[in-house]
């Protein structure tokens, strides 16, 4: 390769880079045309190719790194609006989407609550007529800790809280996700594992009451539980919603039906995991604390499932909806 000749010809677009990209980091992007925006994008392929080459020949270093210069100021320019639009969405859909996604799949994680529900009440009325049947759903020293001692296991969490939380974290989104993922059997682990959840909730809470633990106990779940217990039901109408495309597709077909009620099925889930993880730091930092009165648990666990049925219920103000843009991507956001 002619260096020389090859350094004259390329010389003028590294130049005509470097101008754009100076006016763009110093004016932004209204500085800018339609056609030099385009040019810039085009320039920087170019530059990136020229990059390649002059490493390929053993160029100078001192031009290798002003052609790296040029690729990674052109790469920052090009794509951090890309990744704000990113951000901006998924701002709009935690702000916006979510409680329309609520609302649109309501039948859905809502038989998934009642399923809980039913498993928590048998539980509790099983656990409360026969003390075996406790034996048969929680581990001896548990009971024994209950029974013999009048305690409950909550206050183990106390002294590692990073741990305990992490792991509380860990272990409610492999239950979440075991009730998403119960979806590809039409739904019938989905509903084994929301039953049997709130069998074991309902057990526990016949073993407490029954020892006069309830007051204590229910203040322990009511924070965490105010979130948790919502992101399963969520996750839950996930995999029912994945059933019902599997079992029940109507006139789409399977396949169609699998795009439709599986992005809506991931909607729910975009919103459980954030849910669940803001849900595990409050039960390891917050739920076992011995300083704070059970009274003020439960009245934060009140707040916050009247914040999270306020926000289900939120809507984007007629001026917003009245724009273009929102109005399609709201569109998008329940189809």
């Amino acid at each position: 390769m002619d260096v020389k000749r090859w350094l004259s010809r390329r010389e003028g677009d590294w130049q005509e880079l470097k101008n754009l990209l100076a006016r763009l980091e110093q004016q932004g992007l209204a500085s800018l045309s339609a056609a030099e925006i385009r040019r810039l994008a085009s320039l920087y392929r170019i530059v990136s190719g020229d990059l390649a080459r002059a490493r390929t020949f053993g160029l100078s270093p001192v031009l290798i790194q002003d052609l790296q210069n040029l690729t990674s100021r052109s790469y920052s320019q090009i794509y951090q609006g890309s990744r704000r639009q990113e951000w901006q969405a998924i701002g709009r859909f935690y702000r916006w989407g979510l409680p329309q996604v609520l609302r649109a799949t309501w039948p859905y994680w809502a038989t998934a609550a009642a399923i809980f529900a039913l498993g928590g009440l048998l539980g509790w009325w099983y656990g409360w007529q026969d003390s075996g049947f406790q034996a048969l759903l929680l581990p001896q020293p548990l009971i024994n800790q209950v029974r013999e001692r009048g305690e409950l296991w909550t206050g183990s969490i106390l002294g590692s809280e990073p741990w305990a939380a992490s792991n509380i974290m860990v272990n409610n989104l492999t239950v979440a996700f075991q009730a998403v993922a119960g979806g590809i059997t039409g739904g019938l682990l989905t509903i084994y594992f929301l039953f049997f959840n709130g069998l074991l909730l309902g057990v526990v809470g016949s073993l407490v009451g029954e020892h006069g633990l309830a007051y204590p106990f229910w203040a322990f779940v009511a924070p965490h539980g105010a979130l948790e217990l919502p992101a399963i039901c969520w996750a839950g109408g996930a995999g029912l919603l994945i059933g019902r495309a599997l079992l029940f597709p109507g006139r789409w077909g399977r396949g169609t039906a699998l795009q439709i009620y599986g992005a809506q099925a991931a909607r729910l889930v975009y919103g459980v995991v954030p849910l669940l993880v803001i849900a595990g730091v409050i039960e390891g930092f917050f739920s076992p604390s011995e300083v704070i009165p059970p009274g003020v648990k439960y009245w934060v666990g009140l707040a916050l499932l009247a914040n999270l049925v306020w926000y289900g219920l939120w809507e984007p103000p007629a001026s917003l909806l009245a724009s273009s843009e929102l109005r399609q991507w709201s569109e998008e956001s329940v189809q």
